[in-house]
């Protein structure tokens, strides 16, 4: 059995329409998927109204706290000395949002307990990975 961690967090996001300061989103990290986060906000703090699951990285989480890292959908940098900056790059447009960052340490934190920084190869099921995509492409 997997243990997958899922840790509420407080986002605020720097330009809404309708304008919703703070918003209610969730980190989660599973270790069969071991290079992997993903973030959801709910639907009440989306345009289309429903849940929206962003997946990336998580070392582009972990670059993010100490200076500016990814350079495709998912950005994250430092802003100030406790919030993070996330941009979410989608054709309807861009959100920023901040997160303290105490909570994404925190967050790291507990993935690392569970698959530490570096061995995520020891835990990745490349055979389980090929499978699923044969099975997704019939």
């Amino acid at each position: 059995m997997s243990t997958v961690i899922e840790q509420p967090v407080e986002a605020r996001l720097v330009a809404a329409a309708p304008r919703m300061p703070h918003i209610p989103a969730t980190l989660h990290y599973d270790p069969r998927d071991p290079f992997a986060v993903r973030m959801t906000f709910p639907a009440q703090a989306t345009l289309e109204g429903v849940e929206v699951c962003w997946t990336f990285a998580r070392d582009l989480l972990a670059e993010g706290l100490d200076g500016p890292a990814g350079e495709g959908d998912v950005r994250a940098r430092p802003y100030g000395y406790d919030r993070t900056v996330l941009e979410f790059h989608a054709p309807e447009g861009t959100a920023v949002i901040h997160l303290h960052s105490a909570d994404v340490r925190r967050f790291l934190g507990a993935t690392g307990a569970l698959v530490p920084e570096g061995l995520e190869h020891l835990r990745f099921d490349l055979d389980r990975g090929l499978a699923d995509l044969l099975r997704d492409a019939h």
